[in-house]
């Protein structure tokens, strides 16, 4: 059955009763369709057209009708033309060839008398143009720009942005239109025409500069809306066009950017709409949410950025989980620019700690993070731990670190330090990672007033729980290095007032019934066969339970995992050296305390984020430092150097939380090696699979050497301005090279000296390959800024910064390496400076 028109087309497939059924009759609606059009029936083209689109609207291939619809457009009638760019529009796509066979209608159109018809042909252009139609119509679409008839102009200014969109080459071509466009009354050109000139702004700088001057328009534009009364036309929910609002704002946040004098003009519109605008509707949420994020962006006066900060926190108390999500996302991004203003949001920041959205419960951990700090650690470490209890498992691994790094950064004491390790060991120790832990260790190892009181809380919390993994491995680990303590002090009940004594028997049973726990693994086994070798060696164990650890690693000797029976070979021997075996199991010596170095762990804000420590370097610019440890000198706080050091061997290893840097090549090695004054070195090898090992490592065979290796590279800096006057000193003046060093000092920082490096050629050839490395004491610590050129020409001079930070009243000593190459000649050269006047560094 062929179907008339389309109205009897949708009667037809609506009475099909199974799908079946349906696609039948399209079938053959779209034979009957093809055959009307191969026999030019134009009297049926435009019912056929019209079936014809509905059948592609239910999913059934319609390209066929492609050509048809050409033929509709060129037809004079009107309702052809919809109806034929109706089809263009649904059928046909940038990518098709017989697009270009549209470019001709659509320009005809462009000029046709009919402003309908014009509207038609804009309306195509701006879903369908490709990149080369965009630049045979740009011509067009500027002329149409001018055109005295708004309906024209909304509708070329959309397909002026198509066309920048495509082809942003041209964006410059719509400028002085776009500018006229901004003073337009009606509200419809005015909307389209901000959304053309935020396009072009974004994507040519050189256009947003040129903008700039019509900041005052826009400010005008936007007050005229924020003071106009009710308006029939414009208002949503009492707020007079609020679209073009939103739209005003983000062209001015553009505009506003760096640029403190358009900042200036917009402060007191901003200000006016914050104040003004209704927020107990949605409407005027979006408009307040698009003032923050614009008063934030640009130049603003402080007091603006304090009350856009408390717009947010009025968005936190509003009931739209939608609302709230929103203000703490933009928290997160601005806690950074004023953290004492959003600090005033605390309470309710942790308050979204416990909505039911676990979008929201991520967005606050995140802000909760960056919020900490000296003042109110205590305060929000306890409500984080309160989180922690209840939190999901994905929340846990992140938490836990963050906890701890925070803990770590800023703890009051070391007894609070400890207790709050403590705590997150006993409430998510399978979600805890193994940087923490060791930090952990190392900590209780750098504190012998609190070791017998954290084996006392080890003890107790292993007695009542064995499941969590991280709190298992820390107390097998402290209670086997420091069992004589526990035993000799007791164990201290969780009122503080009952001293219990604990037996020896007791203590070994304990560890040994973590073997036989479903929550043994590979790691905990290693650790237990460590510390109960460990309690062998002290006074205070009987000879019945020494003879009993030495049965059960008898037993292990026999082990069919490997690491296990090698330990328990090796601690098995020990037992036959006599003596001697109590020196080899003596307690370790205090590993050097270090900071835990981690990066964002598994949210986007890193504990302590809001507090950068910087420095300024010889030339005025910052460089970024890591701060010290809670409680120790900020020369003991490891660097790359240091890491560096550890890996070629100069230095003892120590259980280190940090991950090591890669490898470098051998040749590197060797050339690091050579600063020190060693050519082989052999590191120890740790016990695989404990962080922390338990038996003292053998000492290494390196030669020791006083100096360590000082090789950091900071992200270059901008061009060097011209130094003061400031006494330059010669640290190497021969092969046609001469190096300067020149260090400046600041009373405000004593103890950090900026040394700035010259490298001149004293001959007629040019210098290349340069390479300079340097090398300074132990005791002091060294940055270095990447070279200005490597090559250095006759006549030019080249500069290398250095930041050293030494013990007041030290002397700076520097070993410096040099190599280059001359005329095809390579020099290398080693040599020690000390030529510094004394004081340099301050007086002790």
């Amino acid at each position: 059955m062929v179907y008339h028109n389309l109205k009897a087309l949708i009667k037809g497939i609506r009475s099909c009763k199974t799908v079946a059924d349906e696609r039948a009759l399209i079938q053959q609606e779209s034979a009957a369709i093809r055959a009307s059009f191969r026999e030019e029936d134009s009297f049926q083209r435009h019912n056929n057209i019209a079936k014809l689109l509905y059948i592609h609207m239910l999913g059934s291939p319609a390209h066929f009708g492609q050509i048809e619809c050409l033929k509709l457009v060129a037809s004079p009638r009107f309702s052809d033309k919809r109806l034929g760019y109706l089809g263009i529009m649904l059928l046909l796509d940038e990518n098709q060839e017989v697009l270009t066979l549209v470019t001709n209608s659509l320009k005809n159109d462009m000029n046709h008398s009919n402003m309908y018809a014009v509207g038609l042909a804009l309306c195509t252009f701006a879903n369908i143009a490709s990149e080369e139609m965009s630049r045979d119509l740009a011509n067009e679409i500027e002329k149409l720009l001018g055109s005295s008839n708004t309906y024209i102009r909304k509708k070329a200014a959309l397909c002026a942005l198509r066309v920048i969109k495509k082809v942003p080459d041209i964006a410059d071509h719509f400028t002085g239109k776009a500018k006229n466009l901004l003073t337009d009354r009606n509200h419809g050109v005015l909307l389209s025409a901000i959304t053309l000139v935020t396009e072009m702004c974004t994507v040519d700088p050189a256009i947003l500069e040129e903008f700039r001057s019509a900041v005052p328009l826009l400010v005008r534009n936007l007050k005229s809306l924020v003071t106009t009364g009710y308006s029939p036309e414009h208002d949503v929910s009492g707020i007079t066009d609020p679209f073009l609002q939103v739209k005003i704002l983000r062209l001015l946040r553009l505009l506003g950017k760096g640029d403190e004098q358009a900042s200036e003009t917009m402060n007191d519109i901003l200000a006016q709409v914050a104040t003004n605008t209704d927020s107990s509707k949605n409407v005027g949420n979006s408009i307040l949410y698009e003032t923050v994020l614009t008063v934030l962006e640009i130049e603003a006066d402080t007091g603006l950025r304090v009350m856009a900060i408390n717009i947010l926190g009025k968005f936190l108390g509003n009931r739209d989980n939608n609302i709230r999500y929103v203000a703490l996302n933009t928290l997160n991004k601005v806690v950074s620019m004023d953290t004492n203003a959003v600090q005033r949001h605390r309470n309710i920041i942790l308050d979204c700690l416990r909505d039911g959205d676990i979008s929201i419960r991520r967005r606050a951990l995140e802000l909760s993070y960056a919020l900490i700090n000296e003042q109110n650690v205590r305060i929000l470490i306890r409500e984080l731990l309160a989180f922690l209890e209840v939190a999901n498992d994905e929340f846990k691994l992140g938490l836990t670190t963050q906890i701890c790094l925070a803990a770590e950064r800023f703890a009051p004491n070391k007894r609070w330090h400890i207790d709050t390790v403590l705590r997150v060991l006993k409430l998510a120790g399978n979600f805890v990672r193994e940087e923490i832990l060791s930090a952990f260790i190392r900590l209780v190892a750098h504190t012998p007033e609190l070791q017998a009181y954290t084996a006392s809380k080890l003890y107790l919390a292993l007695k009542s729980d064995i499941s969590q993994e991280s709190l298992t491995l820390a107390a097998t680990w402290i209670l086997g290095e420091y069992s004589d303590v526990l035993l000799e002090g007791g164990v201290v009940d969780d009122d503080h007032t009952t001293v219990v004594s604990v037996r020896d028997s007791e203590l070994i049973d304990l560890i040994i019934s973590i073997l036989d726990s479903p929550y043994a693994n590979y790691l905990t086994r290693q650790f237990v066969l460590s510390a109960i070798t460990k309690i062998s060696a002290r006074n205070t164990t009987s000879a019945s339970e020494q003879d009993r650890i030495a049965e059960l690693l008898a037993k292990f000797t026999t082990s069919p995992e490997l690491e296990l029976q090698q330990r328990a070979v090796e601690f098995a021997s020990l037992f036959t050296l006599g003596d001697m075996r109590v020196g080899v199991l003596e307690q370790m010596p205090a590993p050097e305390l270090k900071a835990t170095v981690m990066g964002v762990v598994s949210e986007n804000k890193p504990v302590g984020s809001t507090k950068s420590s910087k420095e300024v370097d010889l030339l005025g610019e910052d460089i970024t430092t890591d701060g010290p440890v809670h409680g120790q000198p900020t020369n003991t706080v490891p660097s790359n150097q240091d890491l560096l050091a550890e890996i070629f061997g100069s230095t003892t290893s120590t259980p280190s939380s940090t991950s090591p840097p890669p490898a470098a090549p051998r040749s590197t090695v060797d050339d690091i090696l050579g600063l020190f004054g060693s050519s082989t070195t052999s590191a120890p090898t740790p016990l695989t699979g404990s962080s922390v090992p338990s038996i003292p490592p053998t000492p290494a065979t390196a030669v020791p050497s006083s100096f360590s290796l000082l090789q950091t590279q900071t992200p270059p800096t901008p061009a060097t301005p011209a130094a003061p006057r400031l006494t330059a000193y010669t640290a190497y003046d021969k092969n046609d090279l001469k190096i300067t060093l020149t260090p400046q000092t600041s009373a405000a920082k004593p103890g950090v000296v900026m040394i700035l490096a010259r490298f001149q050629v004293t001959g007629a050839a040019t210098a290349t390959g340069l390479s300079f490395q340097a090398a300074v004491p132990k005791s002091q610590q060294l940055q270095m800024l990447p070279m200005s050129n490597p090559s250095v020409n006759p006549g030019s001079v080249e500069t290398q910064q250095m930041r050293v930070v030494a013990p007041i009243g030290s002397t700076v000593r520097l070993r410096l390496r040099i190599a280059f190459a001359i005329s095809g000649q390579n020099y290398q050269d080693q040599v020690d400076f000390s030529g510094f006047p004394a004081g340099l560094t301050g007086s002790s």
